[in-house]
């Protein structure tokens, strides 16, 4: 399951990209991935899993638990992860409070990595705050779990065609999404 928490509604979105890329080498683990684009979904506000009618959050997180291996994928805006990856944050704060209670997380067994675009630096914050949710609701955040391409082509109103962000990423990062895909599959258990 991934998360994409791109703020574009239309358009061609480097994070969406990025992921499209990534999951390619899933498919070579022979993992079957869904992505959600958040933005598309009405999440309401809150720090529950259900905050009632015309919440989309319930759906997506019953997605979530049947996932094997979740993926946050965010851009970077001002140091920090988007405004929609903070909402899923807050939105499994219930998850963090029932372990923090002492009950097993709803998540446990679960791998987790993160894709990060931007075109600043920004990412090792990104990549720290994740990490640490992902330690905090119980799942597990194996090593070299993160993508992250920090590049001045991802400028904002700066669109570069979707064959050359391929091409870019491919040279630039193929080897750590390769290593992060086995990764993610080791440490989920499913293989």
């Amino acid at each position: 399951m991934i998360l994409v928490a791109t703020l574009k509604k239309e358009g061609q979105s480097n994070t969406e990209v990025l992921t499209e890329f990534f999951i390619d080498y899933l498919k070579k683990e022979k993992v079957r991935t869904e992505v959600i684009k958040l933005v598309d979904h009405n999440i309401l506000p809150g720090t529950y899993l259900d905050m009632g009618k015309g919440d989309a959050w319930p759906e997506i997180f019953k997605k979530i638990k049947k996932a094997d291996i979740i993926i946050f994928a965010t851009p970077v805006w001002w140091g920090s992860q988007s405004s929609q990856m903070q909402m899923v944050f807050e939105r499994l704060d219930e998850v963090f409070n029932e372990v923090e209670d002492g009950k097993e997380s709803q998540l446990t067994g679960k791998s987790g990595g993160v894709i990060v675009t931007g075109e600043i630096d920004g990412a090792q914050n990104v990549i720290g705050n994740i990490g640490n949710f992902y330690t905090s609701i119980g799942i597990v955040f194996p090593p070299q779990c993160a993508l992250d391409v920090i590049w001045e082509g991802h400028t904002k109103g700066e669109e570069k065609p979707r064959q050359e962000l391929i091409q870019y990423y491919t040279e630039e990062c193929a080897d750590a999404a390769a290593i992060m895909a086995k990764n993610l599959v080791k440490y989920s258990g499913i293989k």
